[in-house]
């Protein structure tokens, strides 16, 4: 890496939007990691497996199969954990996008632990379950962060 390169990056980070940023990224990525320790978790504890292979450790041939089923606990983590990466994916991209845009850090601030809340409510929503508006609201703030944060973008460096 040449020196300039270098200093680009150590500006970067000396950002503290950028800091920010990757802060709330960083969250918001082990939670969604999390999911899949959860999904391990119940398809162990429901003995629900979707792979023969899984299931050697509780027989083998047709005393196994029986194993090879769906649970509707499993699916549940497992829906959770796909809106994750149905809505985590696109809040890094255009976070990122946001973050280079230059916003104040504490409407930078506010955005980021929003959606940060917003994602860790929605999964608590999901996993206990607590009842409807709930699971919906939470998505829906967490959403409309990244819509927020996407409108900076286009408003800040529109090159359409």
């Amino acid at each position: 890496m040449r020196s300039g390169e270098m200093a680009k990056l150590a500006q970067l980070l000396d950002n503290d939007v950028f800091r920010a940023y990757a802060t709330y990224a960083t969250i918001v990525l082990l939670k969604m990691m999390l999911m899949s320790v959860i999904t391990a978790y119940f398809r162990i504890t429901r003995k629900a497996f979707v792979n023969p292979e899984d299931t050697a450790s509780f027989g083998k041939g047709e005393s196994a199969k029986k194993f090879l089923r769906t649970d509707p606990d499993v699916e549940r983590v497992r829906r959770g954990h796909l809106n994750d990466l149905e809505n985590i994916v696109p809040f890094l991209g255009i976070g990122l996008l946001y973050a280079l845009s230059g916003p104040e850090l504490s409407t930078a601030l506010l955005h980021f632990r929003i959606f940060t809340g917003a994602r860790v409510l929605h999964t608590f929503a999901y996993l206990i379950p607590l009842p409807q508006p709930g699971r919906g609201l939470s998505w829906a703030v967490g959403y409309a962060v990244t819509i927020s944060m996407a409108y900076k973008v286009l408003k800040t460096g529109l090159f359409l």
